[in-house]
């Protein structure tokens, strides 16, 4: 059964830095890619970024290009976002998500199977 354990967020002020953390646990293939979404209220689920292992490839929305940055760990499917220059608008819960098949990084909620609780993530002064 896939796992989907997140970690990180807090409360920030407008400018700030957070990382957030995620690991996938018991893929049943090589080949993943591990999501970061977010969610404000009142809003629909917006893609932040991805990694594939199936390419390596990773996407940043343009909403975040720039001071969001996507990495992987020393860890086997772990996934870091290291969030700078945080803005207001950034608030919201983000969430990690998972799939386990080949293909390229997706940061559509549709494609992801396997979703992490949600973590909250706040900007203010």
């Amino acid at each position: 059964q896939v796992q989907i354990v997140e970690s990180g967020g807090g409360l920030v002020q407008p400018g700030g830095s957070l990382r957030l953390s995620c690991a996938g646990i018991g893929f049943t293939s090589d080949y993943y890619t591990i999501g970061w979404l977010r969610q404000a209220p009142g809003k629909a689920r917006e893609g932040v970024s991805c990694f594939s292992s199936s390419d390596g490839s990773t996407r940043v929305a343009d909403s975040v290009q720039g001071r969001f940055t996507i990495s992987t760990g020393n860890a086997k499917n772990m996934i870091y976002l290291q969030m700078n220059d945080l803005k207001p608008e950034d608030t919201a819960v983000y969430y990690c998500a998972a799939f386990d098949r080949w293909g390229p990084c997706l940061i559509n909620a549709e494609a992801y199977d396997y979703w992490g609780q949600g973590t909250q993530v706040t900007v203010s002064s």
